[in-house]
This record gives structure tokens, C-alpha cells and sequence, in this order.
């Protein structure tokens, strides 16, 4: 038997499940938009999308889901340490093509910035930081983001540490003990909610710990969605979903009620569409539309925060009118969309191939050495 193949064939892929995937560009899409918006309106009740942060807790529960159905059945027999060089060529080369971006934006803005207040060593220390997802929030001119060069990285290291907790503990746990781990999560949730007014914390030093609670609920609700079958077969497809999806981000914010509204939407409506993804049915036409959205998802999430920090130097420095400020926007998204397809294209998936190739021929001589 050709040990090369037999070793591909256990390490691949199971099938995606397509609405799913294309939900997540659609949630990419939308955190893109309240980027740009958070620019303009500080004040998010002002902001038409200013629940679109809410997106990440979507993905963490998309990504709960998908972990469980790709790995549950697999870890044992792959290992530990398989699994997290998979998970690590599938996530990092994006880490590093943003922390690479982010250092340049931080060094070459033409509309403002000031790099030559930090240090050489300084610099050096958070890039290397970004790359290797080491909270680090030191530079005021980046908000004292975890990750100065990467903002969105933040919601990354939380992945990780939500797979790290998988692979040594949730894969084997029943599922009553999971769904007791989701209902604490649930009440943690809803603390943070009620202490900040809001679920918008995480990516600062400050809100380090308001992340834990969003993806340790999330992804322990996907992952329970999964493991108990709670797929809602149904006819709404991809543009009733996404329509659906689009719904939470474009919630009303309100100060005096976020605190409520937004605990709702991520302890019941996004594990509800992910479960309704699952079962929804896909027209044949829109297969293409649901997995190019899935594969830009992920490069354009860790790719346009660069462009953001340029974008907010030159809305404060100049103040666009409205219209100008509309095509300015909208030209951005569709620019950002093309970029992050470029990455994808030219250095993610070429690069994740080659690193899944020398894994493979890795393994293939181990156990070609064991026989």
C-alpha cells in the first residue's frame, strides 16, 4: 500500500458544510464594515453596524462546531501533537502575513503615526510578540491592542487556546459535562455583559479576560450543537441565513440595554443559525458563492486591520463629507476583499500546502520505520 496516500487520506479534510462557510465571509464582511464605522461614529449607538464586533463570537461558535465534526472522531488516533500542527498550518501562516502588514502600516502610514517615538527594540519585541500570539499591549499609537501590529489577532489566541483545551479535554468528555461547561460559560457571559454594559472586550489588557468568556462559551456551544445533533433541517438557504445573520450586527446599540441584548444574541440567536446552517438547504448555483465566502473569510479578517489604522489617521486628520466618505468605505471593502484573495492565493495556500506536504512525508517514513 502507497504509505504517502494511506497517510493523506487519514489527515484530510472531512466536507464542508457549505452555508456554514458561507456565513463566515458574510460575518468577515461585516466586521470589515464596523471597522471602518468605529472610525467614524465613536459613539456606536450612531453606527448602523454597531453589533458587527458580535461576528467574533459567531466564528468562535462556527468554530466550536466545525472542530467537533472535523476532529472528534480523529484526535486519538492522530495525536495530540498532530493535531496541533494541523491546527497551526491551518491558522498561523495569516497570523504572521497580518503582524507582517500591521509593522509596515505601523512604519509607512502616509497619514500620520509616529513610530519614531518607540524604540528599535521595542518594535522588534512586538512584532515578535504578534507573530507568536504573545498578548503584548504596549503602543498607544495602536490603542494598547494584545497584538499592536494585528489587532483582530486577539480573537486568534483565544482560538488557540480553545483548541488546546479540546485537544487535552473537551474531545473525550461527555456530553452532560459539556453542557455543564456551557451553562457556567453561559453565566460568565452574562457577568461580563452586566459589569461592562457590553460584550465589546477582549482585545485589550485591560478586557484580557472578557475574551475567555466569549469563546469559552461559544465554542463549547457549537461543539455542543454538534455532539448532540441539534441540526434544524430547513428551507431558508444561503440568503435567508445570511439575511438572518446580518439581523444581529445590525441591532440597534444601545447603551442602556447592550448589557441584555447582546448576551441574547450570542447565547441564543448565533448557536440557533448555526444549527439552522447546518440543516438549511444550498441551491447548487450559490455552492461557488458559499466557498469562495468561506475561504476568503479567514485572510481577509487577519489582513485588513492594517489598512484600518491608515484609513483612521486620514479620517481624523481630514474629515471626509459623507459622500466621499461613503465611496471611500465601500471602495476599501471591495479593495480589502481583493487584497486578502491575493494573500490567499499567492503565499496562504501555497504555503499551507507545502507545510502539509512535508507533514505528511513526515509521518509517512515514521511509519514506514514502525512497520
Amino acid at each position: 500500500m502507497d504509505t504517502n496516500k494511506a497517510t493523506a487520506n487519514f489527515l484530510q479534510t472531512k466536507q464542508h458544510f457549505d452555508i456554514l462557510d458561507g456565513l463566515r465571509g458574510v460575518a468577515a464582511l461585516a466586521v470589515v464594515t464596523f471597522h471602518f464605522m468605529e472610525w467614524v461614529y465613536t459613539d456606536p449607538g450612531k453606527n448602523f453596524i454597531g453589533h458587527g464586533f458580535l461576528a467574533v463570537d459567531f466564528f468562535f461558535c462556527l468554530s466550536g462546531f466545525v472542530i467537533g465534526y472535523a476532529y472528534d472522531d480523529r484526535v486519538a488516533k492522530m495525536g495530540i501533537l498532530n493535531f496541533f500542527i494541523s491546527r497551526a498550518i491551518r491558522l498561523h501562516p495569516l497570523v504572521v502575513a497580518g503582524s507582517v502588514l500591521g509593522l509596515l502600516a505601523f512604519l509607512f502610514d502616509p497619514f500620520g503615526g509616529h513610530p519614531e517615538l518607540y524604540s528599535t527594540g521595542k518594535i522588534i519585541l512586538t512584532f515578535f510578540c504578534s507573530i507568536f500570539l504573545i498578548p503584548l499591549p504596549v503602543i498607544s499609537d495602536r490603542g494598547f491592542n494584545l497584538f499592536s501590529f494585528n489587532a483582530p489577532a486577539w480573537s486568534l489566541f483565544w482560538e488557540y487556546v480553545a483548541n488546546i483545551v479540546y485537544a487535552f479535554l473537551l474531545y473525550q468528555i461527555g456530553r452532560s459535562y459539556l453542557l455543564l461547561l456551557t451553562l457556567v460559560s453561559a453565566v460568565a457571559i452574562c457577568f461580563v455583559a452586566y459589569r461592562s454594559g457590553n460584550l465589546l472586550g477582549g482585545w485589550s489588557g485591560p478586557t484580557l479576560w472578557d475574551g475567555c468568556a466569549r469563546v469559552s462559551y461559544s465554542f463549547l456551544a457549537g461543539l455542543l450543537i454538534y455532539r448532540s445533533n441539534w441540526i434544524i433541517k430547513n428551507k431558508l438557504g444561503f440568503f435567508g441565513l445570511s439575511l438572518l445573520l446580518l439581523l444581529a450586527f445590525l441591532l440597534p446599540s444601545s447603551t442602556k440595554w447592550n448589557w441584555l441584548s447582546e448576551p441574547v444574541v450570542v447565547l441564543f440567536y448565533f448557536p440557533s443559525l448555526v444549527a439552522l446552517g447546518a440543516g438549511a438547504m444550498l441551491t447548487p448555483g450559490l455552492k461557488k458563492v458559499c466557498i469562495f465566502s468561506g475561504k476568503i473569510s479567514y485572510p481577509l479578517y487577519m489582513t485588513h486591520y492594517a489598512v484600518l489604522w491608515m484609513f483612521g489617521n486620514y479620517y481624523t486628520a481630514h474629515k471626509p463629507g459623507t459622500s466621499q466618505l461613503a465611496v471611500i468605505i465601500i471602495t476599501g471593502v471591495i479593495l480589502l476583499v481583493g487584497a486578502a484573495y491575493l494573500v490567499m492565493v499567492i503565499y496562504d495556500i501555497p504555503l499551507r500546502h507545502y507545510l502539509s506536504s512535508k507533514r505528511n512525508e513526515r509521518l509517512a517514513k515514521q511509519k514506514a520505520g514502525g512497520i
